[in-house]
């Protein structure tokens, strides 16, 4: 099986054979974020899968980002560009929870933690912990926690 890093190493390969400039721009910009995650710090190293996605998922974060800015500043190419990035690094993300799975995930996550005697807003802290291993990437940190806020507040 080959890692995530490599896929995407052999995707920008394809992708500059193609002559495909969006996508090698972005495979290249990523491929360089992981680069700089692997080289920080004390001692270089590997990343795993997981925090290669974990990378995936903060540059895709910036794209959606940079999109909504340039949308707001009325830059409407630079923000479809930023779309069209985030949607190459959406292929090598798991696909996104909806709303109705992440809710019913927070309200197991809910029950557990008052299971567990945490109550009202004091248990946000609980109910991420339980359900943030559970969701993993497939939802933002923001959704999750508006989702327990409201799953709380209910």
């Amino acid at each position: 099986m080959t890692s995530l890093k490599s896929r995407l190493q052999d995707d920008l390969t394809a992708a500059i054979k193609q002559r495909d400039e969006l996508r090698s721009a972005t495979l290249r910009m990523t491929l360089t974020a992981i680069t700089n995650e692997e080289v920080a710090g004390k001692q270089a190293r590997q990343l795993s899968d997981d925090e290669v996605q974990k990378v995936i998922a903060r540059e895709a974060k910036k794209r959606r980002e940079a999109a909504e800015a340039f949308a707001q500043g009325d830059r409407q190419a630079q923000a479809e560009r930023e779309r069209a990035e985030g949607e190459v690094l959406a292929g090598y993300l798991p696909a996104q929870l909806g709303d109705e799975e992440l809710g019913a995930l927070v309200a197991d996550a809910v029950a557990e933690a008052r299971a567990g005697g945490a109550e009202g807003p004091r248990a946000m802290g609980a109910v991420m912990k339980i359900v943030n291993p559970k969701v993993a990437g497939r939802a933002e940190g923001g959704r999750v926690a508006a989702a327990v806020k409201r799953a709380l507040a209910g």
